[in-house]
């Protein structure tokens, strides 16, 4: 029976993944209440006691604030979009002769991200340009670069991005009153730093490690090393939360950090803030 319930487990934990397809792609994760109702109330309650073994033993090891540091992804877990991509792509080209439908260039989008990027070892180079044409061109049939510049401006402004959670400002406020340093740690090319600006919230972070600039993107570990390096913490003490399994999660844990996965281990950054002792 209890092999049976892991199984149940495994399986709707993995499904919605392997039915979104495509590397990178940001999808909508089953929440860890949808798994264990799925498993039954054993696999819940083994849920439940693992986590509160593990805080148990992150008190006692680090005290009443179990880290010194979080990490947090940009895209896909502070910010999303305000519009669909394809939608975006395909109403701002429409005056410059894109034809395909939405679901064409989303599907068209998914196939070139997930190529191989030839051209150099990071596909976020500098102000990522080449890299961006040659999607924007792939999705939509569409080599002009006026059309390429638009869109590509759309997205370092405030009207193309959203907060995840509304409520962050007042979390990392109270984060920093209680001696949390925090960090944003991105696979992003340059404009990362002024969209947060234009977001206002560039000011709620310590540091910012962007692949852009670091010269190594998620899953590798130097990304997350050196925002652990600009924060002045070790590893083990800080915890990563990003919204992609293999980037985020994986990621952060061959770096030697603790890492949660937003959408399925927490849902807002107030539950964030009060599992590591912050009360907000």
């Amino acid at each position: 029976m209890a092999v049976a319930r892991l199984r149940a487990v495994a399986a709707a934990v993995l499904q919605p993944a392997l039915a979104a397809g495509g590397r990178g792609e940001r999808r909508p994760l089953g929440t860890a209440a949808e798994v264990a109702a799925g498993a039954g109330p054993g696999a819940a309650r083994w849920e439940l006691l693992g986590a509160r073994e593990y805080y148990d033993y992150r008190r006692a090891m680090y005290g009443d604030i179990t880290h010194k540091a979080i990490l947090v992804d940009a895209a896909g877990t502070l910010l999303a979009p305000t519009e669909p991509m394809a939608q975006v792509y395909r109403t701002i080209g429409q005056k410059y002769g894109v034809n395909y439908s939405e679901d064409e260039i989303l599907m068209r989008y998914r196939l070139a991200y997930a190529q191989p990027w030839g051209r150099s070892r990071l596909r976020y180079v500098d102000d990522g340009r080449p890299f961006w044409q040659h999607i924007v061109s792939s999705s939509t049939g569409c080599s002009d670069l006026q059309y390429f510049e638009e869109l590509y401006q759309y997205y370092t402004t405030e009207k193309a991005w959203r907060l995840c959670d509304p409520d962050a400002g007042r979390v990392f406020e109270a984060l920093r009153r209680a001696g949390v340093k925090t960090a944003i740690v991105s696979n992003f090319d340059t404009r990362l730093r002024p969209l947060l600006q234009a977001l206002k919230c560039d000011g709620w972070f310590d540091a910012v490690a962007v692949s852009a600039e670091v010269a190594a993107e998620k899953p590798n570990p130097t990304i997350f090393l050196k925002a652990c390096e600009l924060l002045g913490v070790k590893p083990e003490e800080a915890v990563h939360i990003g919204d992609d399994r293999r980037n985020d999660l994986w990621g952060a844990r061959d770096a030697g950090c603790d890492a949660w996965l937003w959408g399925s281990d927490v849902y807002s950054f107030k539950e964030i803030a009060e599992r590591i002792g912050v009360e907000v």
